[in-house]
């Protein structure tokens, strides 16, 4: 079986508020962002949360994508980037690196086909992801937290951390017809967004050994402040612990 999904991204300024989100179906689908961002930022990260949504399965999975510069990215550049150091063929430095390098790893062992459709042309699939990433930004842009959706819900499926699939690794473009009558990480700083989480701890409290080589620590988030501190790890490819000692 071939899971045929759509992955997009939207951006409100370009740079500005920006969403991805990925599509299968109204029972498996995500959405995310970042209060500043790119639109192709948007797009890489909504390929990268799939791939990483469904890296449980052993199914092949067929992606479509409205951005040309996403799919070249993978299917025709990456090998080049990587052999100089993931630098681009003047020796410049490579544009969404992070987002590149974690896309690499996610493609490792996946059976992974893409297919370029034209956006907003009544690709069922493409519309919805769009709205969704689009709805996204809409919700940064505003001050809210988004609707993230159910998630990949098929069966054998993880997050970013657990499983892989099996199968030989493939990055090459197919063609998806018109249909008939057919018709955009962040550039500030992790502490610059995520500061205000350790409003709440108490600066006046000693440390009773400043020798100790750890310090349990612990901090309540609430459920916005989890996933802005997320989104933000996710752009950079951290972890969660990561970014939080990047914070210190």
């Amino acid at each position: 079986m071939t899971i045929t999904a759509a992955a997009d991204g939207s951006a409100l300024g370009n740079p500005g508020p920006n969403g991805w989100a990925w599509y299968i179906d109204d029972a498996n689908w995500a959405a995310g962002g970042s209060p500043h961002g790119t639109n192709n930022q948007g797009e890489l990260q909504a390929v990268l949360e799939l791939l990483r949504a469904t890296a449980g399965t052993n199914e092949s999975l067929l992606i479509m994508c409205d951005s040309k510069y996403v799919i070249d990215s993978i299917t025709k550049w990456m090998p080049g980037w990587k052999r100089r150091g993931w630098r681009k063929a003047d020796g410049a430095p490579l544009l969404n690196r992070d987002l590149m390098e974690a896309l690499d790893e996610q493609m490792q062992g996946r059976d992974v086909k893409f297919a370029w459709v034209k956006g907003h042309a009544g690709h069922d699939l493409n519309e919805a992801a769009d709205e969704r990433a689009n709805a996204a930004a809409k919700a940064y842009q505003a001050g809210r937290e988004p609707d993230r959706g159910p998630g990949f819900t098929m069966g054998g499926g993880s997050d970013a951390s657990t499983g892989s699939a099996t199968g030989p690794a493939s990055a090459e473009p197919v063609a998806i017809p018109e249909p008939p009558g057919s018709r955009a990480p962040s550039s500030q700083p992790l502490w610059a967004e995520t500061s205000s989480l350790f409003d709440d701890l108490d600066a006046s409290e000693p440390i009773e050994d400043p020798e100790a080589s750890a310090i349990d620590l612990h901090v309540t988030l609430t459920p916005d402040e989890h996933a802005r501190l997320r989104d933000r790890a996710v752009a950079q490819s951290i972890s969660l612990e990561q970014a939080l000692r990047r914070l210190i």
